[in-house]
């Protein structure tokens, strides 16, 4: 509030708001001075609105309890009981109503000493409450008595979550397993979509198959399978955050992306292997390693190269990178990144050298790495996989040095935990967190012939070997853990594709194809025949193209050749020189078994010419035609032996 001046006018109004100036600014209202408001008032109001309001709640409870008790007291003297127990049940209301009201006068007289109540009043003590249960009207089930009952239902449910809390192992879900058959060669690739509905495998054979757990059954057969890189060996699959594109690395210098159907959405461009400086480059110029899609960001997705670069990219921009980050060692020579990934956040890269350091830029800083341990693995050796935990605190890294390694990344200067003895012997082994971030997952590799490849279960926070599991007799080298599913997807070395899963702790996936039973060849694709085609032919030359199996059997089943259909019994007398069946009369009989014996033994040529003679003798049919317009026949006349010896000349036979 702002006191008057000497002349009764405020401030406000003697120092009113030039108009010039408002015309000026270019808006109305300039000039005036704000609204104040007095904090400490506003306060004090509402705490006074508390107060009698917290006093009103209070003398309605109490009032609504002295009726109660009334009432109380008029059921009890109408009962029909002896009147000693009656005047005791009396005096003891009495001596409790009494003591209500003392507290009550007591709360009142602390009331007026200046203790306020602020909000709604404090319960009474249950003990000094007397215990009836006919005075009040309880809702809902009587709540447990105080102390021991409800510390015993704490102690049970606290000892339950310290046994699932000491025992991860109980979630891993390998009861039951299936297995695909990618292939013969090392599946090198592994690929769910978020949702888990889908799967997709790559390998060393060239090949991606789709799988699709909802339209498989238990055959378990591949719905496509396709080369998008040609003769380069798969070395990474991963599906987008949206489940709609697939990042495809191989061994080639230019990644892929695909939709969930196969068809290529875009290809990265090949950088100039020429430029020394490979910033100045649009993209990759050698061999790629690994890929990875941005968790948070639709499109963009990261790939490592041995043109010693990890470069970022865009689906909508694949003519050039979007940002390069060149690993360095410690003297500033380059290295070659052998992996990378994102944090679950996508504000961090990190990627693995061969040198053995581990390095981790900031997302948006390319220059220089916020994070740098130089001998996290042995040098010479390619680390396979990093990877964060679903916390985004710790990281995990798989060396080529037979080891996995835990780090945490506020504290980046020495490995939390390290276990050796894990032989791995691909660039791509993996290692993968449980959903519960309570376990890391990796796999081992053997000689052929010389043991299985195991899974291998380590407890993040001892980091003991808690859990094997024996997949084949072949290296062990993709593992991923999916969270929705809770089913654990394994590559092995032989081409094959194991899903382990528990009826009971798993979702979908492998749970939806397993009970649905092998579907029968159908005879449409026994009959096809191969079809040949042929653009350049004539259009007489070329087959008919086939429009649809099923209109195609249709087709041949009309046909009685192709389908081979039987004669139909004779229905009625007969037709066709062919006796009806039915029948029982001698006659049938006799014209059925004899009268139909058309066995000729005769000569044929016989029973052509009988008539020869009798058609020469009286022409009928084809002489009188042509008598009229063909000539006569004239035969030359043949001399015999004997004539043609008389009528030699003389110089022959002196000759002779």
């Amino acid at each position: 509030m702002e006191r008057p001046g000497p002349s009764g006018v405020t401030g406000s109004e003697a120092s009113g708001p030039d108009p010039q100036l408002a015309v000026t600014m270019g808006f109305t209202g300039f000039g005036k001075k704000a609204r104040t408001f007095d904090l400490e008032a506003m306060f004090e109001q509402t705490r006074r609105t508390a107060v009698e309001r917290s006093r009103k709640t209070l003398e309605a409870r109490e009032k609504e309890e002295e009726m109660n008790r009334e009432k109380e007291l008029r059921r009890q003297s109408e009962d029909l009981e002896p009147t000693s127990s009656g005047s005791n049940v009396a005096r003891d209301c009495s001596q409790s109503s009494s003591r209500d009201t003392s507290s009550s006068e007591s709360e009142a007289s602390s009331e007026s000493s200046g203790d306020e109540l602020i909000g709604p009043p404090l319960p009474l003590k249950m003990a000094e409450e007397p215990v009836n249960h006919m005075e009040e009207d309880i809702l809902g089930p009587l709540p447990p008595p105080l102390g021991e009952d409800v510390e015993e239902d704490d102690d049970d449910d606290d000892d339950d979550d310290s046994e699932e809390e000491e025992n991860p192992v109980q979630k891993i879900p390998d009861s039951h397993e299936i297995t695909l058959k990618h292939g013969t060669k090392t599946v090198s690739a592994l690929g769910l979509d978020p949702s888990g509905a889908r799967l997709v495998t790559g390998g060393y054979d060239y090949d991606v198959k789709f799988w699709d757990f909802a339209g498989m059954d238990a055959s378990f057969k591949a719905f496509r399978s396709l080369q998008p890189c040609e003769c380069h060996q798969i070395k990474s699959l991963q599906y987008s955050n949206t489940g709609d594109m697939i990042l495809v690395v191989s061994g080639s210098s230019q990644a892929k992306v695909i939709d969930r159907d196969g068809f290529e959405v875009m290809e990265c461009i090949k950088g100039d292997q020429y430029i020394v400086d490979m910033a100045n480059t649009k993209g990759h110029t050698a061999m790629l390693h690994t890929g990875s899609w941005h968790p948070k960001i639709k499109g963009e997705f990261m790939t490592c190269s041995n043109d010693a670069t990890v470069r970022t990219w865009e689906v909508e921009n694949p003519k050039k990178q979007k940002s390069v980050f060149k690993p360095r060692t410690m003297q500033g020579k380059k290295v070659i990144p052998t992996t990378c990934t994102y944090s679950r956040d996508g504000n961090l890269i990190a990627a693995a050298c061969q040198n053995g350091s581990i390095q981790i830029w900031d997302r948006n800083l390319t220059v220089h790495p916020k994070f740098h341990y130089k001998q996290a693995h042995d040098p010479g050796t390619d680390t396979s996989c990093v990877t964060f935990s679903y916390d985004g605190n710790v990281l995990a890294s798989r060396g080529g040095d037979d080891t996995l390694k835990l780090w945490d990344i506020r504290q980046f200067n020495k490995p939390l935990f390290s276990a050796s003895g894990l032989p791995t012997m691909f660039p791509m082994t993996d290692c993968c967190f449980s959903p519960d971030d309570k376990l890391i997952v990796t796999g081992t590799s053997v000689q052929r012939g010389c043991g299985s490849g195991k899974l291998v279960f380590f407890e993040r926070r001892t980091f003991q070997r808690v859990y094997e599991i024996d997949i084949t007799d072949a290296s062990v080298v993709r593992c991923l853990w999916h969270p929705k599913l809770n089913q654990i997807m394994v590559g092995p070395g032989n081409g094959l594709a194991k899903v382990y899963y528990d009826p009971n702790k798993s979702q979908r996936g492998a749970k939806l194809c397993v009970v649905k039973t092998q579907r029968k060849a159908k005879q449409a694709e026994t009959l096809t025949q191969d079809y040949i085609i042929t653009p350049h032919a004539l259009p007489m030359f070329r087959e008919p193209r086939q429009r649809s199996t099923r209109k195609q059997l249709e087709k041949d089943r009309l046909d009685p050749l192709k389908s081979h259909k039987p004669e139909p019994p004779v229905a009625g007398p007969g037709r066709g020189g062919r006796v009806g069946t039915h029948g029982g009369t001698l006659s049938s009989y006799i014209v059925k078994n004899i009268a139909l014996d058309k066995t000729d033994d005769s000569n044929p040529r016989e029973a052509i010419l009988r008539h020869a003679k009798a058609a020469e003798d009286n022409p009928y049919w084809v002489s009188p035609a042509y008598s009229k317009t063909q000539p006569k026949t004239m035969f030359a006349q043949v001399e015999s032996d004997d004539e043609e010896a008389k009528n030699e000349p003389e110089w022959k036979k002196r000759k002779i």
